[in-house]
């Protein structure tokens, strides 16, 4: 049964973890579709704002001034170095204009969020049918022409472009004066910075994320709770069969001696011996009186404490523990027992149930009697404190694991697993113990160490 159970929780969890699988990898996903979606969304908007004629004006001045530049380098006047500051000087010197009317285009189509432009220059190169001239490689200089300047780590690439030109210009050669053309290839990219574009994908997908939280939470409670119903169940179905098991060995006993005795009555010599006659008799009688309160003792201790009907009578504590205590020590006289009194000097008048009180408090001392040592000792002691009455009921038995002590209260729980009967008992005297109290409207704590004793403390209030 262990077994079973153990390979049903775990097969339960291996599930829940595929299915969790299963839905990381479906949002993520969906994170990835909304996420596209969204630069797309934004790139097809910052497209249509690049291609407003006003920008391509300030582009086509910045290709105008590079284009004479180059007709200087063609004559020998510039260098490459020159033509690129040149360039840059000119873009900066442009640069403002662009950023004001790209922001005032951004701010007409209320995309809802910020967002970053510039344009890289990527090459510029003269073509030749021998060999190629770079002018310009953003691999060895700084590459933006318009727009903001940001980390392209974070950026997102929105288009490429590249345009050719043919461009005439004055060549002297040998003297004489020669109009010449160049052919050139200038290659940009645009980047956009979208600032807290995750916080946005996330927003979009709050629903599906809250939703599938809730699923997976609730998921997980379900499986808890599976597995702690299935757990208790097999724990009640281990009690119940503890249970079943020492009430049928309590039973053997007085049934044997009553089959017994019913059969010794039959004998003609038995019959006819008086003595003999009402011995038997008497046998018969006891058996069937401790049948009797065995029945008893499973009906009444399984009540709970809302059941049980308390007949409270104001009593002294004094003379109520002294009594207690008497007739405690009379029914354990043939054991080694030590009761040291301790009940405080002071009288206090309480008001409780007598019977079911004494019955309470004599299950915790029979069972410091049947968990005893060789020597047993017991201390009782109580205190008077803020309108509460404590009762300390300490002895110097074997003591309770600590991993007993929360159950130690539980219907039919035994420390003792299984039938094993060196200490007899149905498990139901503590049980019985703590729903009194609770119906005195008290508190019963226990505490315990293996070899060391146990001690139980029980509160309740005098009015």
């Amino acid at each position: 049964m262990k077994n079973k159970t153990t390979i049903l929780i775990s097969t339960a969890i291996l599930v829940l973890i595929a299915l969790s699988s299963i839905q990381a990898y479906l949002i993520n996903n969906t994170y990835q579709l909304k996420k596209k979606a969204f630069i797309n969304e934004t790139t097809d908007v910052i497209s249509i704002i690049d291609d407003n004629p006003k920008l391509d004006s300030l582009y086509n001045i910045w290709g105008d001034d590079l284009k004479n530049n180059i007709s200087d380098y063609k004559n020998n006047r510039l260098s490459k170095a020159q033509i690129i500051s040149r360039s840059n000087e000119k873009s900066n010197s442009l640069n403002s204009e662009f950023k004001r009317i790209f922001k005032e285009e951004l701010k007409k189509v209320n995309l809802g969020y910020d967002v970053d432009f510039k344009m890289n220059l990527t090459s510029v190169v003269l073509l030749d049918k021998i060999k190629n001239d770079t002018i310009f490689s953003a691999s060895k200089n700084q590459s933006r022409l318009f727009g903001e300047k940001f980390d392209d780590e974070n950026a997102k690439t929105i288009n490429n472009a590249k345009w050719f030109s043919e461009q005439e210009f004055v060549e002297k050669v040998e003297g004489e004066i020669k109009i010449n053309t160049f052919d050139l290839e200038v290659k940009s990219e645009n980047k956009i910075l979208i600032k807290e574009w995750k916080s946005i994908v996330y927003k979009r997908m709050a629903f599906l994320l809250f939703a599938s939280v809730l699923i997976f939470l609730i998921v997980i409670g379900l499986l808890y709770y599976s597995i702690k119903n299935l757990i208790t169940q097999k724990k009640i179905t281990a009690i119940k069969t503890d249970f079943i098991n020492n009430i049928t060995h309590e039973l053997k006993t007085p049934l044997a001696t009553l089959s017994i005795a019913s059969k010794s009555l039959k004998k003609a010599e038995i019959k006819n011996n008086e003595a003999i006659f009402n011995s038997t008799l008497n046998i018969v009688d006891r058996q069937n009186e401790r049948l009797q309160k065995l029945i008893d003792q499973v009906l009444t201790n399984s009540l709970s404490s809302e059941e049980i009907v308390l007949n409270r009578e104001q009593i002294i504590d004094n003379e109520y523990f002294k009594h207690l205590i008497e007739d405690f020590k009379l029914s354990v006289q043939q054991q080694d027992v030590t009761i040291i009194n301790k009940v405080c000097s002071a009288e206090v008048l309480l008001r409780i149930d007598k019977f079911h009180f004494t019955t309470a408090l004599l299950n915790i001392l029979e069972n410091a009697v049947k968990y005893g040592t060789e020597s047993i000792q017991i201390t009782i002691e109580t205190k008077h404190t803020n309108g509460e009455y404590s009762i300390v009921i300490k002895d110097n038995g074997i003591g309770i694991p600590e991993k007993n002590l929360p159950l130690i209260f539980d219907k039919f729980y035994r420390v003792t697993d299984g039938n094993l009967h060196n200490v007899k008992g149905l498990g139901l005297g503590l049980y019985y113990t703590k729903q009194i109290i609770n119906a005195h409207n008290g508190t019963i704590t226990i505490e315990s160490q293996l070899h060391k004793g146990t001690t139980f403390t029980i509160k309740t209030p005098i009015n």
